[in-house]
């Protein structure tokens, strides 16, 4: 599926043009990514239908509205400085009694 809109006069969309055992392929603004299943954990087991259905959320971003999932263009150039990092918060553990 791709989304295209008109943003200040420029053409912006994104696309899914693969889908292996490996990772999703992306087309963003003119850029093919891959992204692979051990940076995107959560994507792997997403229906084919949800992974499809990506969209431009911003000039800088994209989403999978199905998923809840959104990640930064940035992100896709530069995977080096978005290390994978679960921040917990304190109220996610219930202490034993």
């Amino acid at each position: 599926m791709q989304t295209v809109s008109k943003n200040n006069f420029e053409n912006t969309s994104a696309s899914v043009l693969m889908i292996n055992a490996d990772g999703i392929m992306l087309s963003v603004q003119g850029h093919d990514y891959f992204l692979s299943y051990n940076r995107i954990p959560w994507m792997q087991d997403a229906p084919i239908r949800s992974v499809l259905n990506v969209q431009m959320s911003g000039p800088e971003s994209i989403e999978w509205p199905s998923l809840d999932v959104d990640l930064e263009i940035d992100s896709l150039r530069h995977p080096e400085r978005y290390p994978l990092v679960i921040k917990r918060n304190q109220l996610d553990f219930v202490a034993e009694q």
